[in-house]
């Protein structure tokens, strides 16, 4: 795989979104070499280590590009990992190598309905999905927030119908998110899916999906973006095994 370019960004300014969401406007001249229309694509944020260690490689989706700008939205834990705790304490001046950008992962609009769901960190993606939705689309986005001061204004097509959905406390078996989606109805038609969570509660979420007959792989989009409890690399580990055990299952 090429290797993705890097661009040193400056931070333009931190805005607070909501009680646990954080924005950084990252702007510079490097980023004139970014292409339009990158919104909902990932960048890998490179976090320097003061041990002297490699940078560690933090994946975020761009919320918004402007000519000049593009806003990062960082999730705030009450015990930050290494880009929440550079988000935090970034300043205006301060720079940052990015890279990127990755392929843009978006719901596959050839669907008669639609269902969006996740947690705050699928909140970026989820609303720029939104955004790009056709006017006329009907469906559901179900959102995940650990409290009612989490909620925001997202644009989206007047016949999709939005659930927030307050879990303050988030369980390792991973059942709050599928339990508020198989409250919907299963509307009538080809739907297509865009979910993105926490790792456990993407494995529940799948094992409910594969219920439907109707709904192929062109059609669905699930990813697990953080494991509760594990570090990113810990993460990664899971996503990896989990995909090598699925394949088995597949061939069973």
């Amino acid at each position: 795989m090429a290797k993705r370019p890097e661009r040193e960004l400056e931070v333009i300014r931190s805005t607070p979104i909501t009680e646990h969401m954080l924005r950084i406007t990252l702007g510079g001249e490097e980023l004139a070499s970014l292409a339009a229309d990158q919104e909902s694509a990932y960048v890998k944020l490179l976090i320097s280590q003061s041990d002297g260690e490699p940078p560690l490689k933090r994946s975020y989706t761009i919320r918004h590009q402007r000519p000049t700008e593009i806003d990062i939205d960082f999730v705030l834990h009450e015990s930050p990992g290494p880009a929440s705790a550079w988000a935090i304490g970034a300043q205006p001046g301060d720079r940052i190598t990015v890279a990127g950008p990755g392929p843009k992962k978006l719901i596959n609009h050839a669907a008669d309905w639609f269902l969006l769901a996740g947690d705050m960190t699928a909140i970026p993606a989820i609303s720029v999905n939104l955004r790009q939705l056709p006017e006329d689309a009907i469906g559901y986005v179900v959102i995940e927030v650990p409290s009612p001061a989490d909620i925001q204004d997202l644009e989206h097509p007047a016949k999709v119908e939005l659930h927030w959905e307050v879990n303050p406390e988030p369980d390792v078996d991973g059942l709050f998110l599928a339990s508020k989606v198989r409250t919907l109805s299963w509307l009538e038609g080809q739907p297509a899916v865009w979910a993105a969570c926490e790792f456990n509660s993407m494995r529940v979420l799948r094992s409910f999906l594969g219920e439907h007959d109707n709904l192929p792989n062109t059609h669905l989009y699930l990813s697990s973006y953080w494991k509760l409890g594990q570090s990113d690399e810990g993460h990664k580990q899971a996503k990896r095994l989990d995909s090598e055990q699925e394949e088995v299952n597949k061939g069973a």
